[in-house]
């Protein structure tokens, strides 16, 4: 088995590094109380969800997951994902949208069951697109204004109902800064459950426009030598360092020939 706890965005870890046990969960539950519990025997996966955190015993840490994602193995991560994203969906899906009635566990399916109509309701995921523009060898990074420690990303957005992922991209690019791209090449994926994303990531190239920003969501937009990026940028275990720093590599392996 597998134990995963969670605060919000946090991991709880113990700060002695060895994995959490029964044992943990359990001193863990009583000590902060919990707003979910879940199990999951095919992938013997069991999670908890704590209701106050500042009450954490001596041992244990919170502990950013984003970072968790780029200090353990792609199994760690795919199981402590899955953990974090079925917690959250277990928590907001309690009652039918149907008929309102309280939902069970399905006894064999990872979903929930009306016992009243019958409705099956399976995890959520929310599709999303991410994508890194070239053009002269430089990059599009922009900063969302939401961002209070000043990061420039990759441009993203979540996919509209009867879209593409390519149609997603074009639409989100020409919104957000007005510019029209050309030659879309998927680069690749990644669950983001925060709560619930899969985020789909593309390069592309620049094809005509001037930027204009969307500004209700973009603070600022420009293009940057791969080799001289902002101070700030996505942390290692995301998509968008991955999308940003192959870019990087391809500009130092350019400038070293």
């Amino acid at each position: 088995m597998f134990y995963f706890a969670f605060n919000n965005r946090d991991i709880i870890l113990r700060r002695n590094g060895e994995a959490l046990t029964a044992d943990d969960m359990a001193a863990l539950s009583i000590a902060c109380g919990s707003t979910e519990t879940y199990e999951e025997s095919i992938t013997g996966i069991r999670c908890l969800g704590l209701k106050n955190a500042e009450l954490l015993p001596d041992g244990y840490m919170l502990h950013p997951l984003r970072f968790y994602f780029s200090e353990h193995t792609e199994e760690e991560v795919l199981r402590a994902s899955r953990a974090k994203a079925l917690l959250e969906w277990r928590s907001q899906t309690r009652y039918c949208p149907r008929c309102g009635a309280k939902l069970t566990d399905h006894e064999t399916l990872t979903a929930r069951l009306c016992p009243d109509c019958q409705n099956l309701i399976f995890p959520r995921i929310e599709p999303c697109v991410i994508m890194l523009i070239h053009r002269d060898g430089k990059i599009l990074l922009a900063r969302n204004v939401n961002n209070k420690n000043g990061m420039y990303a990759c441009l993203a957005g979540f996919m509209e109902a009867g879209e593409t992922a390519e149609q997603a991209v074009r639409r989100e690019v020409f919104e957000e800064i007005h510019l029209h791209i050309r030659n879309l090449k998927y680069f690749g994926s990644q669950s983001w459950p925060f709560p619930a994303q899969l985020m789909i990531a593309f390069t592309a190239e620049y094809e005509s426009g001037e930027l204009q920003l969307q500004t209700e969501e973009i603070a600022d937009a420009a293009w940057f030598d791969p080799l001289h990026l902002p101070a700030v940028t996505p942390p290692n275990g995301s998509i968008a360092h991955r999308l940003i720093q192959a870019a990087v590599d391809a500009a130092s392996s350019s400038s070293s020939n």
